[in-house]
């Protein structure tokens, strides 16, 4: 916060900072940076989507699609971190598990050359549950969103 009250953005979080900030590698971590966060109220996650994913092998190989699953996955690390980065160092490495989704809607497919633009925004916290919205963007388009709650848990 500044001097006024109000919150400040941090710098953007490299895919480095993210790593220990939740747990999640390769192939399974689904954003590659964080471009901006809001402490307790919003961040914007990123995700470059490359042919070489181990999903499209799958899903579907003369059509590759990501999976609106991962989209959704991707959107929850993006939370994750706002949460680890707001608690502070005392919460990085601590694995947030997802508890509900609603609401998950998907407009357009998301396929390799893509970039994913994730904005989260906290809806709510009692305690160590998070309630958040979160959009799913490529460019101007919105391509799925969802409303989510997650737990923040001790090992």
């Amino acid at each position: 916060m500044d001097d006024k009250g109000a919150s400040v953005p941090l710098d953007a979080l490299d895919v480095k900072r993210v790593m220990e900030m939740i747990p999640h590698r390769y192939p399974f971590l689904m954003i590659d940076g964080v471009q901006k966060i809001v402490l307790g109220e919003s961040a914007t996650g990123l995700k470059n989507v490359t042919i070489n994913e181990p999903f499209f092998q799958g899903h579907f190989p003369d059509h590759p699609v990501m999976p609106g699953v991962l989209i959704i996955e991707a959107m929850a690390q993006t939370a994750a971190v706002l949460v680890v980065h707001t608690l502070g160092p005392d919460a990085e490495g601590k694995l947030v598990y997802f508890m509900m989704v609603e609401n998950a809607k998907f407009r357009k497919p998301v396929v390799p050359g893509d970039q994913l633009l994730i904005n989260v925004k906290k809806q709510r916290q009692v305690r160590n549950v998070w309630k958040f919205s979160a959009e799913a963007m490529v460019g101007d388009t919105l391509v799925a969103q969802a409303t989510y709650s997650a737990m923040i848990m001790d090992d």
